[in-house]
């Protein structure tokens, strides 16, 4: 199998980020006069999914998702409604809207919807990079354990 690891904006319809689960984030490449920043999700990037004589297999990798110049951000996320532990949030999906400004500026709305434990999170972006910094490994789970993680 031959493994891309890289992808960006032209690539969106073909990426599915559907139970990608998210480790961390952080802000960074703050431009202060524009009142924007980079924001860089830490994720278990599922690249394949397999049903092999009824067994779910998962080809999964540790990525960095930047989306570039974000700007009005909204996020929520309540770990304290279902009584959930503290562990990486997964999220249901990626979606996107195309956004023209009145100065002729082209970007989009982003909506990552949270599936566990609940939320979301909304902002403006012209754009991303998602790159796999990791090693695929093929597993009955959905996200890199700890100890996987830390190998990297």
């Amino acid at each position: 199998m031959t493994i891309t690891r890289l992808w960006q904006t032209e690539d969106f319809d073909s990426l599915s980020w559907h139970d990608v689960h998210i480790h961390g984030f952080q802000l960074e490449s703050f431009i202060t006069n524009e009142g924007v920043a980079d924001i860089i999700f830490d994720i278990d990037y599922i690249l394949k999914w397999e049903n092999t004589n009824n067994k779910l297999l998962f080809t999964v990798c540790r990525a960095t998702l930047r989306f570039h110049k974000v700007f009005g951000m909204k996020f929520m996320l309540d770990y304290a409604t279902p009584t959930a532990s503290m562990c990486p949030f997964s999220i249901n999906g990626i979606e996107r809207e195309p956004l023209t400004y009145p100065t002729g500026f082209n970007s989009f709305h982003w909506s990552i919807k949270v599936n566990w434990p609940q939320g979301y999170i909304e902002f403006d972006s012209p754009g991303f990079t998602q790159t796999l910094i990791g090693t695929p490994i093929v597993q009955s789970t959905q996200s890199l354990s700890f100890e996987e993680r830390d190998k990297l």
